[in-house]
């Protein structure tokens, strides 16, 4: 027997390297179920070597220029595109100036190889729970643009990810950039991960907030919650409190209550119960909101 019966070799397969999107979205689309991208790697090479995806043919998408671009454009906002790192955004001067929570949330995620390796967009289309990413970018209200061939589409990305690791992506389609709109001057984010060891272990519970204010009234504000449902999920109820309202401690703690409410975490061995993780999702929310308050000042 195998000391290591989990550890295989990677399947053969053949590597695709197209020059332009265009290019290889229309070899996915030929290919559809027999291909699949590839960017940083860090999830599909390890699915590859459990046999939990066998693709006859990997699409690189590292020979396609930009593709690594992090911009931003005043009166529109941030694009990051698909090969830029989760690395890239944990230290991009411009993200950390205009985003600080990106750079927060990507500073959470795993240990610096896979930052390194892992790409923001991968990170999305894996469309795990707990990907570290997705609270803070749907709490900013990010759109995703694909492409397939030459159409596109944008779409918001709450409704991106459907369930555990499906997106609303269709063979062929590839993510070409995610949009973040700009934000307001008055207004801040956090992010808050709770988890066994720290950066390197998959979150218990995860929240994101951000939110806006003008004097001492909250006047936007969204919360996403990850590992606490099969998809990230946007506390609209506990939001509802708030937006419009003073900015009081008593509301806070009320957020934090619907929080608890809202979230649909599933009993684990190596997370903890149900009941653990509802009240501990409530926690981090009111700890995320005297946060953000705190930095508006």
């Amino acid at each position: 027997m195998k000391k290591y019966p989990s550890l295989r070799r990677l399947p053969k397969f053949e590597y695709i390297a197209p020059t332009t999107l265009e290019e290889a979205t229309r070899f996915l689309s030929e290919h559809k179920n027999e291909a699949r991208p590839i960017a940083g790697g860090t999830d599909l090479l390890l699915n590859m070597k459990r046999r939990a995806a066998v693709p006859q043919f990997v699409v690189g998408l590292r020979n396609i220029p930009d593709l690594d671009r992090i911009a931003y454009d005043e009166g529109k906002g941030l694009r990051i595109g698909p090969m830029v790192t989760i690395h890239d955004v944990e230290t991009s001067p411009l993200v950390l100036e205009k985003y600080p929570i990106l750079s927060q949330a990507a500073a959470t995620l795993g240990s610096i190889q896979i930052r390194n390796l892992g790409t923001v967009v991968g990170n999305v289309c894996n469309a795990l729970p707990s990907a570290d990413m997705v609270p803070s970018l749907i709490a900013l209200g990010t759109r995703v643009k694909i492409i397939n061939g030459t159409d596109e589409r944008l779409v918001v990305l709450e409704d991106f990810i459907t369930n555990v690791g499906k997106t609303v992506l269709a063979p062929g389609e590839v993510v070409a950039e995610l949009q973040v709109p700009e934000l307001p001057s008055k207004g801040a984010g956090t992010y808050i991960k709770y988890a066994q060891r720290g950066a390197k272990a998959l979150g218990i519970c995860n929240v994101a907030a951000w939110l806006s204010m003008k004097d001492d009234t909250c006047t936007d504000v969204r919360i996403c919650l990850g590992a606490v449902g099969q998809t990230p999920i946007r506390a609209v109820q506990a939001e509802a409190v708030l937006k419009g309202q003073p900015f009081t401690p008593e509301k806070v703690k009320e957020a934090g209550q619907i929080v608890s409410k809202e979230a649909q975490p599933r009993t684990s061995l190596l997370r903890g119960s149900a009941e653990y993780r509802k009240e501990m999702v409530g926690v981090l929310t009111e700890r995320a909101l005297k946060n953000v308050r705190d930095q508006i000042g």
